[in-house]
């Protein structure tokens, strides 16, 4: 199985699109890319304005080349309305857009399901669903809460097996505090896990959950990113985990570590960025 992170925070924008190919099927799940609009009271910085275009184009590409598109729900950093024809010809998995979903959301995906109409060679409502494509099994959990409660709505994480290798794709779970969220990834054991970090609540409320998923799961790699490589000093913030994948010989960072490149926190770089480049 390949897997390709194609724009997550870590490489300098809002977004958590990957790209998984498999001897069956090219998926891409969650085709979209965001910026923050307001951090430190300014405005997204031109370098940031300029990733953001970049890591369009690459999902543009990998979404041309996929024959299957995944969204997890309906915020902008996870699906792009604006762009429809990116899902021509493909098969569309997307979150229900009337189940188990708040009213912002509600009112997204009814636009979003308006604007790419016919275009897709299909769509369906993936919640709690299993879907086979050769020996690929996509398979996605009940939808579970975007953080520790509703407010933001809901979301569904994503497995995707080969029969030898099998990945998990959270979306937007914030640390998987609710057991819903973590139960997925136990229940599923996978070998690589791309998991979404917490956003604003204390970052000591989600390490047992981590070292929980490193303990009790077969994952040898383990890509934490999107709200989390929003502050700077993430990596002191969850020493723990770092220290307990690295006894247990687990590859524990961000996605740009899996890519082998250095971070570039551009967001929660930004003020600095006036500073530096005005």
């Amino acid at each position: 199985m390949k897997i390709i992170p194609i724009a997550f925070d870590s490489l300098g924008t809002r977004s958590m699109a990957t790209y998984i190919e498999t001897a069956d099927i090219k998926v891409v799940i969650d085709p979209g890319v965001a910026l923050g609009k307001v951090r430190y009271d300014l405005p997204p910085h031109p370098m940031e304005i300029e990733r953001e275009s970049l890591h369009w184009a690459a999902i543009r590409q990998y979404s041309r080349q996929a024959d299957v598109l995944i969204v997890t729900h309906y915020h902008y950093d996870h699906h792009n309305p604006s762009e429809p024809d990116i899902f021509r010809n493909k098969i569309a998995l997307l979150k229900h857009p009337q189940e188990n979903i708040n009213k912002s959301q509600q009112g997204r995906a009814a636009y979003f399901l308006d604007v790419i109409g016919s275009i897709p060679e299909g769509i369906e409502y993936s919640d709690g669903k299993e879907f086979r494509f050769g020996d690929t099994c996509i398979k996605f959990s009940q939808a579970v809460p975007h953080g520790n409660n509703d407010r933001l709505g809901y979301v569904t994480e994503v497995s995707i097996t080969d029969g030898n290798y099998k990945l998990v794709h959270t979306s937007d779970i914030e640390g998987g505090n609710l057991d819903c969220q973590r139960d997925f990834i136990i229940q599923e054991d996978p070998d690589m896990v791309i998991f979404d970090g917490p956003m604003t609540y204390p970052y000591q409320n989600v390490i047992p959950n981590i070292v929980q998923i490193l303990k009790e799961t077969r994952v040898s790699d383990f890509i934490i990113d999107h709200h989390y490589l929003r502050n700077l000093k993430w990596r002191e913030k969850i020493a723990e985990p770092f220290s307990v994948a690295d006894s247990m010989g687990k590859r524990f960072g961000c996605a740009a570590m899996f890519l082998g490149k250095g971070e570039d926190l551009l967001e929660a770089r930004r003020k600095q960025l006036y500073k530096e480049y005005s």
